[in-house]
């Protein structure tokens, strides 16, 4: 398997500049057409005195501003991706939502590149974020942290939890998994579950080598910290710079009141991540 179109947020900052050049060159990799978006919205209006709407020349203003920074965003899309085959490199531009123009383009896209930990901190209005991209668009989204080196995608951990959106996962990072050298099929159990969890995974891990994976299993007990940690832990053990999981198992009010893996893992900047739902 492989992906033939990838599609990445391109956005003029000096920091985001790493992630371009990475979605350039993972599209050199899977031989794929890579589209570039570049958008950015206009705030909500402010208001003066709680009954006056600012100036419309405010409005023009930010919206000329924005064009300009779409403008340098194409420029930068279209120099990086020089590289690539002609017809391979498509730009595509609006002055709207991120996350909303890239769920809505993602029709086109087999994987989603965006930036993780590191960038400044979010704005809606600017940066599309990465797990509500994975909620919405239907697409696997790839985070690729802007301090982390190469990604080789040698060895990769697999996340592994017997629901829905893990199942979506393994499908969604076939195309890796194909490529790599060894795929880790990583279940964390609490208290007894060490038998149900080895079954559940030697599964996952048999279904993998009728493919041609080279897998295997591990489990693990679950400690006293976050999930996260044991997630990290093995890939750090492992060298591992690719972590595969469904995200937002729970709903997301669960997630924001309790915690998640999802949340949890994603503020870290040490390994790229893959993400479904």
């Amino acid at each position: 398997m492989t992906f033939s179109t990838l599609m990445t947020h391109v956005q003029p900052e000096a920091e985001a500049r790493p992630r371009l050049d990475f979605a350039v060159g993972l599209a050199e990799r899977f031989g794929a057409r890579l589209i570039g978006l570049g958008a950015e919205m206009i705030p909500p209006l402010a208001f003066d005195n709680g009954f006056y709407p600012v100036d419309a020349e405010w409005v023009i203003a930010m919206r000329e501003s924005i064009e300009d920074q779409l403008e340098v965003s194409r420029d930068l899309f279209h120099r990086q991706a020089a590289r690539l085959p002609e017809g391979d490199a498509l730009w595509v531009c609006g002055v709207e939502s991120p996350t909303s123009a890239l769920t809505v383009a993602s029709r086109a896209a087999d994987l989603i590149v965006l930036g993780g930990a590191g960038r400044r901190h979010p704005n809606a209005y600017r940066d599309a974020s990465p797990a509500e991209l994975a909620m919405r668009a239907g697409r696997p989204v790839l985070v690729a942290p802007p301090t982390a080196p190469a990604l080789s995608a040698k060895t990769i951990v697999l996340a592994w939890k017997d629901t829905r959106e893990a199942r979506r996962a393994l499908t969604d990072a076939l195309p890796f998994f194909e490529r790599a050298e060894t795929v880790v099929v990583l279940e964390v159990y609490d208290r007894d579950g060490e038998e149900d969890a080895k079954v559940r995974t030697e599964d996952v891990v048999a279904a993998l080598r009728r493919r041609g994976v080279p897998a295997e299993a591990k489990v693990t007990p679950h400690g006293h910290g976050p999930l996260s940690v044991c997630i990290l832990d093995e890939a750090r053990a492992r060298g591992a710079d690719l972590v595969v999981l469904g995200c937002y198992g729970h709903t997301r009010l669960g997630e924001w009141v309790f915690g998640g893996v999802t949340r949890d893992i994603l503020a870290q900047d040490e390994v790229h991540l893959l993400l479904s739902h």
